[in-house]
Protein backbone atom coordinates (compact mmCIF):
# COMPACT_ATOMS: atom_id res chain seq x y z
CA UNK A 1 0.00 0.00 0.00
CA UNK A 2 0.92 3.78 -0.53
CA UNK A 3 0.13 6.75 1.93
CA UNK A 4 -0.08 9.35 -1.29
CA UNK A 5 -0.50 8.23 -4.62
CA UNK A 6 1.98 8.55 -7.39
CA UNK A 7 2.28 11.88 -9.06
CA UNK A 8 0.84 10.26 -12.17
CA UNK A 9 -2.30 8.51 -10.08
CA UNK A 10 -2.85 12.03 -8.90
CA UNK A 11 -2.87 13.12 -12.45
CA UNK A 12 -5.17 10.42 -13.34
CA UNK A 13 -7.56 11.54 -10.71
CA UNK A 14 -7.57 15.23 -11.69
CA UNK A 15 -7.60 15.14 -15.11
CA UNK A 16 -10.08 17.87 -15.81
CA UNK A 17 -7.45 20.00 -15.17
CA UNK A 18 -4.54 20.94 -18.13
CA UNK A 19 -2.80 23.36 -16.74
CA UNK A 20 0.59 23.34 -14.60
CA UNK A 21 1.02 20.84 -11.92
CA UNK A 22 2.87 20.05 -8.60
CA UNK A 23 5.81 17.86 -8.20
CA UNK A 24 3.89 15.44 -6.56
CA UNK A 25 0.81 15.48 -9.38
CA UNK A 26 -1.92 18.22 -8.02
CA UNK A 27 -2.97 20.46 -10.03
CA UNK A 28 -0.76 24.08 -9.64
CA UNK A 29 -3.75 27.38 -9.84
CA UNK A 30 -1.52 30.20 -10.68
CA UNK A 31 -0.60 32.60 -7.57
CA UNK A 32 -2.04 35.48 -9.68
CA UNK A 33 -5.69 33.64 -9.81
CA UNK A 34 -5.21 32.37 -5.82
CA UNK A 35 -4.82 36.49 -5.26
CA UNK A 36 -7.49 37.18 -6.87
CA UNK A 37 -9.98 34.46 -5.31
CA UNK A 38 -8.79 36.09 -2.25
CA UNK A 39 -11.07 38.97 -2.11
CA UNK A 40 -13.97 36.52 -3.50
CA UNK A 41 -16.91 35.47 -1.42
CA UNK A 42 -19.06 31.84 -1.19
CA UNK A 43 -21.95 33.18 -2.92
CA UNK A 44 -19.86 34.06 -5.82
CA UNK A 45 -17.74 31.24 -6.14
CA UNK A 46 -21.28 29.21 -5.75
CA UNK A 47 -22.73 30.89 -8.27
CA UNK A 48 -20.29 29.78 -11.12
CA UNK A 49 -19.88 26.24 -9.80
CA UNK A 50 -23.60 25.41 -9.88
CA UNK A 51 -23.90 26.96 -12.81
CA UNK A 52 -21.47 24.07 -13.72
CA UNK A 53 -22.83 21.43 -12.23
CA UNK A 54 -21.34 21.69 -8.74
CA UNK A 55 -23.32 22.53 -6.50
CA UNK A 56 -22.02 20.87 -3.40
CA UNK A 57 -18.61 21.87 -3.23
CA UNK A 58 -19.57 24.38 -0.18
CA UNK A 59 -19.42 23.37 3.76
CA UNK A 60 -20.62 25.74 6.54
CA UNK A 61 -20.68 25.48 10.24
CA UNK A 62 -16.84 25.93 10.99
CA UNK A 63 -14.90 28.26 13.58
CA UNK A 64 -12.38 30.42 12.52
CA UNK A 65 -9.14 31.72 14.23
CA UNK A 66 -9.28 34.88 12.15
CA UNK A 67 -12.88 35.94 11.59
CA UNK A 68 -13.03 38.34 8.63
CA UNK A 69 -9.75 36.89 7.05
CA UNK A 70 -10.03 34.67 4.06
CA UNK A 71 -8.31 31.54 3.71
CA UNK A 72 -6.88 30.74 -0.04
CA UNK A 73 -4.48 28.04 -1.02
CA UNK A 74 -4.40 24.43 -2.66
CA UNK A 75 -5.80 21.33 -1.01
CA UNK A 76 -3.10 18.84 0.25
CA UNK A 77 -6.00 16.42 1.78
CA UNK A 78 -5.66 13.75 4.73
CA UNK A 79 -7.81 11.14 5.80
CA UNK A 80 -7.57 9.59 9.11
CA UNK A 81 -9.84 6.56 10.50
CA UNK A 82 -10.86 5.47 14.02
CA UNK A 83 -7.58 3.03 15.47
CA UNK A 84 -7.12 -0.74 14.25
CA UNK A 85 -3.91 -2.20 15.71
CA UNK A 86 -3.43 -4.18 12.32
CA UNK A 87 -4.20 -1.66 9.45
CA UNK A 88 -2.12 1.10 11.79
CA UNK A 89 1.19 -1.26 11.45
CA UNK A 90 0.56 -1.47 7.87
CA UNK A 91 0.47 2.28 7.84
CA UNK A 92 3.72 2.75 9.45
CA UNK A 93 5.03 0.30 6.91
CA UNK A 94 4.26 2.15 4.09
CA UNK A 95 4.68 5.77 6.07
CA UNK A 96 8.24 4.41 6.29
CA UNK A 97 8.99 3.18 2.69
CA UNK A 98 7.73 7.27 1.80
CA UNK A 99 10.28 8.48 4.23
CA UNK A 100 8.12 8.84 7.17
CA UNK A 101 9.58 7.09 9.91
CA UNK A 102 7.52 8.46 13.44
CA UNK A 103 4.62 6.32 13.26
CA UNK A 104 3.73 8.28 16.54
CA UNK A 105 2.76 10.97 14.69
CA UNK A 106 1.15 10.72 11.64
CA UNK A 107 -0.15 14.04 11.59
CA UNK A 108 2.71 15.45 11.36
CA UNK A 109 3.34 13.48 8.02
CA UNK A 110 1.27 15.62 6.36
CA UNK A 111 2.44 18.93 7.63
CA UNK A 112 5.88 18.02 6.37
CA UNK A 113 4.77 17.25 3.29
CA UNK A 114 3.10 21.05 3.00
CA UNK A 115 4.51 24.03 0.50
CA UNK A 116 3.93 27.24 -0.25
CA UNK A 117 0.41 28.44 -1.02
CA UNK A 118 -0.94 24.54 0.60
CA UNK A 119 -3.52 24.21 2.59
CA UNK A 120 -3.99 21.34 4.46
CA UNK A 121 -7.64 19.61 4.67
CA UNK A 122 -7.87 16.33 6.89
CA UNK A 123 -11.37 14.63 7.47
CA UNK A 124 -11.19 13.41 10.75
CA UNK A 125 -14.70 11.90 10.67
CA UNK A 126 -15.77 15.00 12.86
CA UNK A 127 -13.87 13.71 16.06
CA UNK A 128 -13.50 16.48 18.27
CA UNK A 129 -12.17 14.92 21.78
CA UNK A 130 -8.90 12.93 20.81
CA UNK A 131 -9.59 14.31 17.51
CA UNK A 132 -7.03 17.48 17.54
CA UNK A 133 -5.20 16.93 13.97
CA UNK A 134 -3.39 20.06 15.24
CA UNK A 135 -2.21 22.55 18.10
CA UNK A 136 -0.10 25.74 18.52
CA UNK A 137 2.85 23.77 17.64
CA UNK A 138 2.16 22.23 14.48
CA UNK A 139 -0.18 25.35 13.86
CA UNK A 140 2.94 27.51 13.45
CA UNK A 141 4.68 24.76 11.24
CA UNK A 142 1.55 24.73 8.77
CA UNK A 143 1.75 28.60 8.31
CA UNK A 144 5.32 29.36 8.12
CA UNK A 145 5.46 26.32 5.34
CA UNK A 146 2.78 27.10 3.41
CA UNK A 147 1.53 31.13 4.42
CA UNK A 148 -1.96 29.82 4.61
CA UNK A 149 -3.24 27.58 7.07
CA UNK A 150 -5.76 24.46 7.02
CA UNK A 151 -9.30 23.44 7.32
CA UNK A 152 -9.76 20.35 10.30
CA UNK A 153 -12.81 18.57 9.80
CA UNK A 154 -12.34 17.60 13.36
CA UNK A 155 -10.80 19.08 16.79
CA UNK A 156 -7.72 21.54 17.35
CA UNK A 157 -5.84 22.29 20.71
CA UNK A 158 -4.04 25.23 22.19
CA UNK A 159 -6.17 27.89 20.54
CA UNK A 160 -5.25 30.31 22.00
CA UNK A 161 -1.49 29.86 21.02
CA UNK A 162 -3.56 28.61 17.29
CA UNK A 163 -4.99 32.02 17.12
CA UNK A 164 -2.06 33.97 17.86
CA UNK A 165 0.04 33.14 14.60
CA UNK A 166 -0.22 36.10 12.22
CA UNK A 167 0.54 34.10 8.78
CA UNK A 168 -1.72 31.28 9.17
CA UNK A 169 -5.62 30.81 9.37
CA UNK A 170 -7.35 27.75 10.98
CA UNK A 171 -11.29 26.33 10.08
CA UNK A 172 -11.69 23.76 12.93
CA UNK A 173 -15.29 22.45 14.68
CA UNK A 174 -13.94 22.89 17.85
CA UNK A 175 -11.47 22.92 20.57
CA UNK A 176 -10.55 20.39 23.10
CA UNK A 177 -7.56 20.15 25.45
CA UNK A 178 -6.91 16.24 24.47
CA UNK A 179 -4.03 15.13 22.69
CA UNK A 180 -4.70 13.12 19.04
CA UNK A 181 -4.77 9.44 19.07
CA UNK A 182 -6.83 6.45 18.81
CA UNK A 183 -7.00 7.21 14.79
CA UNK A 184 -4.73 6.36 12.13
CA UNK A 185 -3.50 8.47 8.82
CA UNK A 186 -5.49 6.41 6.01
CA UNK A 187 -3.80 8.47 2.67
CA UNK A 188 -2.70 11.79 1.90
CA UNK A 189 -3.45 13.27 -1.43
CA UNK A 190 -6.49 11.06 -1.80
CA UNK A 191 -10.22 11.62 -2.36
CA UNK A 192 -11.77 12.67 0.97
CA UNK A 193 -14.83 14.00 1.97
CA UNK A 194 -15.51 16.97 4.27
CA UNK A 195 -19.17 17.69 5.21
CA UNK A 196 -21.32 16.76 2.17
CA UNK A 197 -18.05 17.68 -0.06
CA UNK A 198 -15.61 15.06 -2.20
CA UNK A 199 -12.74 17.09 -2.08
CA UNK A 200 -9.60 16.15 -4.32
CA UNK A 201 -5.67 17.07 -3.96
CA UNK A 202 -5.10 20.39 -5.94
CA UNK A 203 -8.82 21.66 -5.21
CA UNK A 204 -8.69 25.08 -4.69
CA UNK A 205 -10.03 26.17 -0.92
CA UNK A 206 -11.96 29.24 -0.25
CA UNK A 207 -12.12 29.74 3.51
CA UNK A 208 -14.81 32.90 4.60
CA UNK A 209 -16.70 33.81 7.63
CA UNK A 210 -19.52 32.19 5.68
CA UNK A 211 -17.61 28.52 5.45
CA UNK A 212 -15.58 26.81 3.05
CA UNK A 213 -15.76 26.27 -0.65
CA UNK A 214 -13.33 23.83 -2.54
CA UNK A 215 -13.06 24.77 -5.76
CA UNK A 216 -12.34 22.22 -8.56
CA UNK A 217 -9.05 23.79 -10.08
CA UNK A 218 -10.46 24.04 -14.07
CA UNK A 219 -13.07 26.71 -12.60
CA UNK A 220 -10.77 28.72 -10.48
CA UNK A 221 -9.70 31.45 -13.05
CA UNK A 222 -13.49 31.91 -14.30
CA UNK A 223 -14.47 32.10 -10.64
CA UNK A 224 -11.97 34.93 -10.13
CA UNK A 225 -13.17 36.74 -13.25
CA UNK A 226 -16.83 36.23 -12.95
CA UNK A 227 -16.56 37.48 -9.57
CA UNK A 228 -15.11 40.63 -10.23
CA UNK A 229 -18.07 41.26 -12.78
CA UNK A 230 -20.54 40.43 -9.61
CA UNK A 231 -18.73 43.02 -7.54
CA UNK A 232 -18.56 45.63 -10.42
CA UNK A 233 -22.32 44.96 -10.59
CA UNK A 234 -22.82 45.03 -7.48
CA UNK A 235 -21.33 48.46 -6.74
CA UNK A 236 -22.93 50.19 -9.72
CA UNK A 237 -26.74 48.95 -8.71
CA UNK A 238 -26.15 50.66 -5.29
CA UNK A 239 -24.55 53.53 -6.64
CA UNK A 240 -27.78 53.79 -8.93
CA UNK A 241 -30.21 52.70 -6.53
CA UNK A 242 -28.94 55.15 -3.83
CA UNK A 243 -28.90 57.96 -6.56
CA UNK A 244 -32.93 56.93 -7.64
CA UNK A 245 -31.59 55.97 -11.35
CA UNK A 246 -33.33 53.59 -11.61
CA UNK A 247 -36.00 51.19 -9.53
CA UNK A 248 -35.35 48.19 -7.92
CA UNK A 249 -37.76 46.63 -9.87
CA UNK A 250 -35.39 47.66 -13.09
CA UNK A 251 -32.01 46.50 -11.12
CA UNK A 252 -33.18 43.40 -8.99
CA UNK A 253 -33.37 41.30 -11.82
CA UNK A 254 -31.58 38.45 -13.93
CA UNK A 255 -31.11 40.33 -16.50
CA UNK A 256 -30.67 44.07 -17.23
CA UNK A 257 -32.74 45.67 -19.67
CA UNK A 258 -30.22 46.98 -22.82
CA UNK A 259 -30.42 50.35 -21.93
CA UNK A 260 -28.81 49.55 -18.26
CA UNK A 261 -26.82 47.43 -19.14
CA UNK A 262 -25.16 49.98 -21.43
CA UNK A 263 -25.20 52.42 -18.71
CA UNK A 264 -23.01 50.01 -16.62
CA UNK A 265 -20.48 49.56 -19.86
CA UNK A 266 -19.82 53.14 -20.04
CA UNK A 267 -19.34 53.17 -16.16
CA UNK A 268 -16.93 50.66 -16.13
CA UNK A 269 -14.88 52.51 -18.60
CA UNK A 270 -15.03 55.68 -16.78
CA UNK A 271 -13.01 53.33 -14.24
CA UNK A 272 -16.13 54.05 -11.88
CA UNK A 273 -15.86 51.06 -10.34
CA UNK A 274 -12.10 51.43 -8.97
CA UNK A 275 -12.84 54.64 -7.50
CA UNK A 276 -15.74 53.32 -5.73
CA UNK A 277 -13.53 50.48 -4.09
Amino acid sequence: MRIQPTAQDIIDLTAAWTGERSADGRPRVSEDVLIALSAITAEQAWHVLDAAGYPHQFAGGWRTTKPGVNLVGRAVTAQFLPHRADFDAAVVTAGAREGHHDGERQNSWVVESLEPGDVMVTDIFGKITEGTVIGDNLGTAIASRTGAGAVIDGGVRDLPGLTAIDNGVFFYRAADPTPIRGVVLSGMNTPIRIGGVTVLPGDIVLGTDTGVTFIPPQYAEEIAVTALDITNRDIFSKQVLAERVYTTAEIDVLVWPEAIEEHYARWLAEGSADNAR
